[in-house]
């Protein structure tokens, strides 16, 4: 099924219709498989005179009234989606969700044999559609089992936002105004027991769904041009959703130029799996960047981190890499892998040493090449921090990395391994000048630091052949995330990095 494009919507039956106006709808479903592609649309939105609502909304989807003073029809996601169902781009409509909005329910682990009575949702995403959210209890979970295929483009992105932001009260601090996207997917983490019988034990966090299975290519959709702004919710301490959360989610899944801002908590947040990443935008999330855990194994290549200053003492990093379970000897432990090329990490104005702009813990086996980390002048926090001995262990890999802080290791009792393990790597510089220039075009956040595009000393570093290092990344002629001013792939689908792109 492969390729197949779904052009309409399957016919609802008229009880489906009357669970749509409570919150829910069912569809025919199609059965597993890559159901991508548009449609819905009809050959695109019908003009209305601006300011305009439109007058109803598609089928499937509950007419919630009208928002932005009134000049948008607010037309509510299901909150459970079986089979498949498409969200078209419509002029004078905007799109909403409310609660826990489901796509799909918990497939299981095995995708040849999927969990009796279960059920798979397809949800497509036209470019250009907007989403919001109300509260930190609305966040949208792609199911295992399930896919989603939100396909912006780099003039037309896809907006996951809070309805704050859609009534123009957001502000550059604003955050944790709704939950964010969450994609569970059936590929192996360090909860999964994978041998006979295999079981699940882990949970994504934030939510009672189960993720991981016995499949590390995986399928949970596409996500291409996406924006998704002021997410994150604390349902407990240290149980919170983040922007984009990816629990078990395989290779077979496609991520690529999508931008998280102003998450209250981790801008992506990576549990197991082994979903690879290309071109990430993370600006002004509270707490970590790119936060990872129980056993990714999947890879990232060009992205832009650029972090808020700090607002209490939490650590807080460009990366935090974990490996958990620690309970556990690390020789027996699914420690995470991830591989990451052609980063910028752009750290905090920090008062205390708290915060690092790369932090790696719990046995963490990382390859980090072609990257560049840095920090304001007068932080206190330091470039790198390998946390303990189960780290330095594992002995992370660092090649042509230019680091240039105030302080190049963490201050503290992890100062002598981060040190030890950097300058084991080849091509590395632990205390550079950095010559990193603003955009021509940027524009200078109360809350970002948005230098990132390569000077003199950054492009003298040669970078490593990263092919070699792991065959999803494509080989550059430099490091870092932006060769130069005239490398634009983070411009036009972003906000808040170019002049007139507010968020």
């Amino acid at each position: 099924m492969t390729g197949f494009r779904l052009t309409t919507l399957l016919a609802l039956s008229a009880s489906a219709l009357a669970l749509a106006a409570c919150g829910s709808a069912e569809v025919a479903s199609p059965g597993e498989g890559d159901f991508g592609g548009g449609g819905g649309g009809g050959g695109g939105p019908t003009p209305l005179p601006p300011g305009t609502p439109a007058a109803d909304c598609p089928t499937g989807f509950a007419n919630v009234g009208l928002v932005a003073a009134n000049t948008l029809r607010v037309c509510q996601l299901p909150q459970q989606i079986l089979g498949a169902l498409t969200v078209p781009l419509r002029a004078g409509t905007i799109y909403s969700i409310s609660g826990r909005t489901e796509v799909g329910t918990d497939r299981g682990i095995d995708a040849a044999s999927p969990t009796p009575g279960s059920a798979q949702g397809i949800l497509t995403i036209e470019p250009g559609v907007r989403i919001f959210a109300s509260g930190g209890s609305d966040y949208l979970i792609v199911n295992r089992g399930s896919q989603i295929f939100a396909e912006g483009t780099a003039t037309q992105p896809i907006v996951f936002t809070s309805r704050q932001n859609v009534e123009g009260t957001t502000t550059e601090t604003s955050q944790g105004q709704w939950g964010g996207l969450v994609i569970a997917g059936r590929a192996p983490q360090a909860n999964c027991q994978l041998t006979a019988p295999v079981t699940c034990t882990g949970t994504v966090e934030g939510t009672s769904a189960f993720y991981g299975g016995n499949t590390p290519s995986d399928n949970s959709g596409r996500i291409r041009y996406v924006q998704i702004k002021y997410s994150g919710f604390e349902i407990a301490p240290g149980n919170e959703l983040q922007g984009l959360t990816m629990a078990g989610v395989g290779s077979g899944t496609t991520v690529d130029h999508v931008q998280i801002h102003n998450s209250s908590d981790d801008g992506i947040e990576i549990f197991g799996g082994n979903v690879n990443l290309r071109h990430l935008v993370i600006t002004g999330a509270d707490d970590d960047g790119l936060d990872t855990d129980t056993g990714w194994r999947g890879g990232a290549q060009f992205g832009i981190v650029t972090q808020r200053p700090p607002n209490a003492t939490s650590r807080s990093a460009g990366f935090e890499f974990s490996a958990a379970p620690a309970s556990t000897p690390l020789a027996s432990r699914y420690v995470s892998q991830p591989k990451i090329a052609n980063f910028t990490l752009v750290g905090r104005n920090s008062p205390t040493n708290a915060h690092t702009v790369a932090h790696f813990d719990t046995g963490t086996d990382a390859t980090v090449i072609n990257s560049v980390f840095t920090n304001v002048a007068g932080s206190a926090s330091g470039c790198l921090d390998i946390a303990d001995a189960d780290t330095e262990t594992s002995m992370p890999t660092f090649t042509s990395i230019y680091m240039s802080c105030g302080i190049s290791y963490r201050p503290g009792g992890s100062a002598a391994r981060s040190q030890s393990v950097f300058t084991a790597g080849t091509g590395n510089t632990p205390a550079g000048a950095s010559t990193l220039t603003a955009p021509a075009s940027g524009t200078s956040l109360s809350n970002q630091v948005l230098t990132f595009i390569n000077g003199a000393n950054e492009t003298a570093v040669t970078p490593a052949n990263a092919p070699a290092v792991y065959p999803f990344f494509t080989a550059t002629t430099y490091i870092g995330a932006v060769q130069n001013a005239s490398d634009t792939w983070w411009q036009g689908w972003t906000c808040g990095l170019t002049s007139g792109a507010t968020c």
